[in-house]
């Protein structure tokens, strides 16, 4: 994704200078042409660790030592962190690389914890878009989302291994808000690794190469990977900037997928993916079949947002989960375009097994239907949202305590999201925001003498969730 013409851009606009003093890293080793360091735990070295500076993948050997050709288009080192070992971080943030262009006397050596348990199952959270734009938002931010995270993870038994990832759109165009961003991850109190949003980049100081200066200075390289007990996690970085005021589209860029390539050839065919990103694979990268190509083989599970509806895609063998948002329709109400509450991904891992669901701000994780009945001249009409439904979900419906049935699924417009977002004027904070339509709708009509409607969504794990009301 970035080429030779990274480091003049970047020191233009930093105002760095390259001297060849041993005091600064890229240039004490520049000379001998190699980066050198070592990976150990507790003094002891390990081996077969993977280490890249974004363009080659290396292995530590036996003494845990890794060596790496100097490339000028680099600018950070980083460490796949191998299962059994705590994630490196800084007040949650994730910190398992080294700056190129910082000083730290040539040490590149990374040092890693034990962890204390087997994580061969552990959790994970996924927060689409935060998008804050301004102090209002980053306010119920902090009011809302976060407190719901702390009580979710409260929750949870002592001793659950469990971090967060951040599918971009961190801010929105603003990034003085970046530190209040890692404000709420740091009161989340979880390790919290972050990918790049269209409006987390820099726009108007170049093309796609200066795109993300701002935001590798608060957060790192772009794309990377690590592991967690069978399951190897990889970030990638798919906005594309088009050099044009706030202009992008989705794309991986060749030296990701090169990258790529040389980074799965020692993740194990019977391990599971996790691939982070921002902009939806299947319906919005062009070039995502070379992306599926290499990931041919692996059972597969991505996680994006950047849409602001929630959906499920199934599409060559792989599950992709666009996720609904932290802010919602843009912090304007408690739900999305599609009427998917606002919220976000919580997903467990026991092995290779991956199961999940999503949670709604505010609400308990049971909350997983919502149902709206509308009077028409002879009859009712019930529209049920299932907003994390796919085909493999069952939903049905009873009628005054007599069962009636499986639900049609049907694609439209939700209700509430009608009544809170349709029109020029509405909503009336930022009344851009307009319905989405969707296909986890489902819908039927009844005689308008019922009085008790219940709906059952049945997922694919086998778990059963219910909504009632009296009409």
């Amino acid at each position: 994704m970035k080429r030779r013409s990274f480091l003049r851009h970047f020191f233009l606009l930093t105002g760095g200078l390259i001297y060849t003093t041993k005091s600064t890293f890229a240039f004490a080793d520049v000379t001998k042409q190699r980066i050198k360091g070592k990976v150990t735990a507790q003094g002891k070295a390990l081996a077969d660790v993977s280490v890249s500076d974004g363009i080659t993948v290396v292995r530590t050997d036996r003494k845990g030592r890794f060596e790496l050709p100097y490339n000028e288009q680099a600018r950070f080192i980083f460490i796949s962190v191998p299962a059994g070992y705590e994630f490196p971080h800084e007040k949650g943030l994730a910190r398992h690389y080294y700056n190129l262009a910082e000083k730290n006397e040539g040490n590149y050596n990374f040092k890693l914890t034990p962890l204390a348990t087997n994580d061969n199952k552990h959790k994970f959270l996924i927060w689409a878009d935060p998008q804050v734009k301004d102090e209002t938002d980053v306010a119920i931010m902090m009011k809302e989302s976060v407190p719901d995270v702390q009580q979710l993870l409260q929750s949870m038994s002592a001793g659950t291994l469990i971090h967060g990832i951040g599918v971009g759109d961190l801010v929105w165009d603003n990034h003085k808000l970046f530190p209040q961003y890692s404000e709420a991850v740091a009161a989340m109190n979880i390790p919290f690794f972050q990918a790049l949003g269209n409006h987390d980049m820099d726009y108007r100081q170049g093309d796609d190469n200066t795109s993300d200066v701002t935001f590798q200075k608060m957060y790192g390289p772009t794309y990377y990977s690590f592991n967690r007990g069978k399951v190897h996690y990889v970030v990638l970085d798919d906005v594309r900037y088009l050099g044009k005021e706030r202009e992008y589209d989705g794309h991986v860029s060749q030296q990701q997928l090169d990258w790529l390539k040389q980074d799965l050839s020692f993740v194990p065919k019977d391990h599971l993916i996790i691939l982070n990103l921002h902009i939806p694979v299947a319906n919005r990268v062009k070039n995502r079949a070379d992306l599926y190509a290499l990931l041919k083989g692996y059972q597969v599970h991505i996680m994006s947002g950047h849409t602001h509806y929630n959906q499920n895609v199934i599409e060559d063998g792989i599950y992709e989960h666009i996720h609904g948002t932290v802010c919602g329709a843009w912090w304007t109400g408690p739900i999305c375009s599609d009427g998917a509450p606002a919220g976000y991904g919580v997903y467990e891992v026991d092995g290779t097994n991956l199961t999940w669901y999503y949670k709604a701000t505010g609400l308990q994780a049971a909350h997983q239907v919502s149902i709206h009945v509308t009077t028409l001249t002879n009859q009712k009409r019930l529209i049920a949202n299932v907003w994390n439904w796919d085909p493999a979900w069952k939903v049905e419906w009873w009628a005054d305590e007599q069962y009636m049935g499986i639900l049609e699924n049907t694609k439209g417009l939700d209700p509430t999201a009608l009544t809170l977002f349709k029109g020029k004027a509405l909503p009336a904070r930022r009344p851009f925001v307009e319905p989405t339509k969707t296909d986890h709708l489902f819908a039927t009509h009844f005689k308008p003498e019922v009085k008790i409607i219940k709906v059952v969504a049945t997922d694919r794990f086998g778990n059963k969730y219910q909504n009632q009301v009296t009409v």
